[in-house]
This record gives structure tokens, sequence and C-alpha cells, in this order.
């Protein structure tokens, strides 16, 4: 997803990236011959993971309408890097140990990502990727037509329909068909700024903007970032935000989202009546907004692996772009010498919840929901003046809308409202970032009614 401001027109830009579900995935796509949901562990695995890539399009089409740079010119970096090799990190090396059983059982990934023994590369060691070069390299010369309609797009075809696990079909058509979706942008204001965000199938911006709004009524500057009220506040908004997303986040063009209805102020006044300074909701529930009836609730899983950047050049133009192949090596498959995401298991894997079809549920051309969530931030004039966004899955959310509230609320320079500790709060429970001045607001979490209050390390995946 890329948030873009026009300087030239004082506009805000959102493309929309996002992977799609070829024409082979129906709602019984992660469905076991029992009919039961298949576990996320075998559903990643292979070919029924694997959406439609839509990243080349997105910079291809965000490079045509503000690129100044020759498309070719862009390239040069990342085939140097392939060519010369890059250095095993502790990162790279950790990973690769904790998905090796994945790797091993592909072995075009194996190849890249493993040494001849079937272990990760040490740390230290340089890995070079021709095969990834010559990609590039084309990419460079002849464009995204040499991905949707051409021989990298066959690449991408055979390694789905040859997987390793659950084969299945991807093809030509499918790759040829893709578009990049023009959204308008979702702008919202928050006390004296204008925050513009990433719309469906984006759930992050409706919910970082919810988690705002719903918090407005408080004097968070006051409070300041250390204070356990202030904290609290800041996770009982997560809580109904998170719990909306659940029942209502999904592709708009595929099903109703009810975007309005989730951020009209009657609706947020309501929802905002909900937090309580001096105790912690017993639940929070999804609420109905206008022109819905019921409310499904969705999974919790979202295996983080994400890069966010934020750009800015003297002209004033502003990017904020996220992108992402959801786990650390998406499928396991490889295309021409590039990892294929798992991006449809951000479906929901039963395609009926409550006994109502469930909102994100796996269609052919659907995208499915995500929760990335790059923001622009506006002043009164109309300049912007702030931009985030964040790795981490379903953690994303908590992640902005803290830095929001760090640079905006308690007027923190940038550097230091991302860096600022991060409390995270969905219906698992509280979660604090270990080591920080959180940790010694855990009893007072507790004493609050928070459950199952832990400590973790971003992306507080778990205790």
């Amino acid at each position: 997803f890329l948030v873009f401001h026009d300087a030239k027109t004082g506009r805000t830009y959102t493309l929309d990236g996002r992977e799609k579900a070829p024409a082979s995935a129906g709602p019984d796509r992660f469905l076991k011959p029992d009919g039961t949901p298949m576990g996320f562990a075998n559903a990643v695995p292979g070919g029924y993971s694997v959406g439609v890539p839509g990243t080349v399009a997105l910079l291809a089409e965000a490079h045509k309408r503000w690129g100044k740079l020759p498309w070719a010119t862009l390239f040069a970096p990342a085939i140097r890097l392939a060519d010369e090799g890059i250095v095993v990190s502790e990162r790279l090396n950790r990973f690769s140990g904790s998905f090796q059983s994945m790797l091993v059982a592909s072995p075009a990934a194996a190849r890249i990502f493993l040494d001849a023994n079937g272990k990760p590369w040490p740390i230290g060691h340089v890995l070079k990727q021709p095969e990834l070069a010559a990609t590039l390299r084309m990419l460079a010369a002849d464009g995204p037509d040499a991905f949707y309609k051409g021989p990298i797009g066959a690449e991408i075809s055979k390694a789905v329909a040859n997987a390793f696990r659950n084969p299945t079909a991807l093809t030509a058509q499918d790759l040829a068909a893709y578009r990049v979706g023009d959204r308008p942008p979702l702008c919202r204001p928050y006390r004296q700024w204008k925050i513009c965000a990433m719309g469906p199938p984006s759930s992050g911006g409706i919910a970082v903007l919810q988690i705002m709004m719903q918090l407005e009524r408080f004097d968070l500057a006051k409070l300041g970032p250390k204070s356990l009220t202030a904290q609290h506040l800041f996770a009982e908004s997560q809580r109904l935000a998170y719990a909306d997303r659940e029942a209502f986040g999904a592709d708009a063009d595929f099903v109703q989202v009810p975007v309005e209805g989730l951020l009209e102020p009657a609706y947020i006044r309501a929802r905002s009546a909900l937090i309580r300074p001096d105790a912690a909701m017993a639940e929070a529930r999804a609420g109905t907004p206008r022109g819905m009836k019921t409310a499904n609730r969705a999974p919790l899983i979202d295996i983080p692996s994400t890069s966010h950047i934020v750009s800015a050049d003297a002209a004033g133009n502003v990017a904020t772009y996220t992108s992402t192949i959801e786990g650390p090596f998406g499928s396991g498959l490889v295309a021409a010498g590039f990892l294929l995401n798992n991006e449809l298991t951000d479906f929901d894997m039963a395609p009926v919840r409550d006994g109502n079809p469930a909102p994100n549920r796996v269609q052919p051309g659907k995208r499915p929901r995500s929760s990335m969530s790059p923001v622009i931030v506006y002043d009164a004039k109309g300049k912007p003046v702030a931009a985030f966004g964040a790795a981490g899955g379903a953690t994303i959310i908590a992640q902005v809308a803290k830095a929001l509230i760090a640079r905006l609320d308690w007027g923190l320079p940038v550097e230091e409202a991302v860096a600022l500790p991060q409390v995270i709060a969905d219906r698992s429970g509280l979660r604090y970032e270990a080591g920080t001045f959180l940790a010694e607001m855990a009893p007072g979490f507790t004493a609050l009614g928070h459950q199952n209050v832990r400590g973790g390390t971003l992306p507080l995946k778990g205790g």
C-alpha cells in the first residue's frame, strides 16, 4: 500500500498493490476433505497460499505518475547486491533456522538460503543471488510486462503448479488481469490535524483512525506517555478497534465494508463511551455500525514479515509505503530467483462464521484483508507534517497509532515516537514491550482488569 502526498496538486493518493486470489481459489481453498479448515502451518507452505503479486505493478504505476529517474536506473543498487552478495545477518540466519524444514522441502529455496548440508548460511556469509540479478535486469529492461505477461510470470505459474506442497493453478490469465487499485484516501480530523490512511482491503487504516478518534475526548497530552492511565486508555481503544477489524475487515470490492459507519462521529462517540479510565472492559465486542446487522469474529493470525519506508523530498512530496510477502519466506516457493508470497492465508480459513458467509472468505480475484497502515498527517493548513507505518502483522495497527499519539499528543520527535515502548491489546490479552518502563505498569494493568498481561519483544507475538 502506498499513501502519497503530491506537492504539486496538494492531493493525497492511495495506491493498492495488494495481492489477489487467482481464479482457482474459491471459498473452499483451505478446507480439508472433511470440510474443516486446514491448520495455518499446513496452509502456508506451497501453492495454495500464493496470491497474484501486486508489488511490481504498484511500483510501476507510482513511477509513471511521480517518478523522476529512468525506470532502469532504479534497479542498479539491487542488481549489484544480488550479483556481489549480501552479508548474512543474525536475523536472516535465525529466521532460516526457524523455517529450516520448509526451506528443506522447497529445493529452489534451499539452494538460496541453505548450505550444501541443508543448514542455514552462517552469520557473515556473503550470499549471492545470480538468478535474482537476472530477473531484476529483465524488469529493468522490459518493465512490468516481463512480470505480468512475460517469462517471469511464466516462472511464477510453473512454480505454483509444481509446488512441493498444495500445488494449484496461478495462470498467465491471472497475472495479465492484475490491476493496481486507485483507492480514495481515508482522511479524518484528529484534534488540530488531519490523518490520511489507506482504505479497504486494508483494515489498518480504519482501525488506526478509530483508535485515535475514540481517544480524542481524553487529555492524553496532560497524562503523558509514562502514565498508567494513558497506556490503559490506549489499550482499551485498541481492543474496540481490533474487534471491529475482525468483524468487518475485508475487500470492499467483494463485500460490504461499512467504512463510513465505522468512522462516523456518532458511532465513534458510542464506542469511546465504553472506555473507562478506571477499569478495563470485561469484553470488547464488535459494534453495529450503520447499515450492518451482524458481526462475525475472524481469527487473529498474522505472520509478521513486512517492510515499511517513508520518504520526503525537497519539493514537498511524501511517500509512505508498506510491502510484504507475509511470512519471512512467504510460501517457500521460489520463481525466477525470488520468493513467492503466502498472502492468501490472510483470508479466513473457514468460509462461514456464525452461520454467515465470512466477509474475509476466499473468492477468485479478491484481495485478502491486511493490517498494513501507512499514514500521512497534515496540519491545519494542509501541509504534511509526519508520516508513519510499521511492520509486524496485526500489531502494525497498534504501532502506528502509538507513534501518532507520541508525536501529536506528546510532542516527541519522530525517532522517539517510533521507538517509544509499545502496548498491544486485543482479545488475546494485553502485551507490553519487555525491558521498558511498561514492565513496571504490569501490576497496574492487571489491577485495572486487563487479562493475560504479559511482556514480549516486538512484534509482541507472544509472552
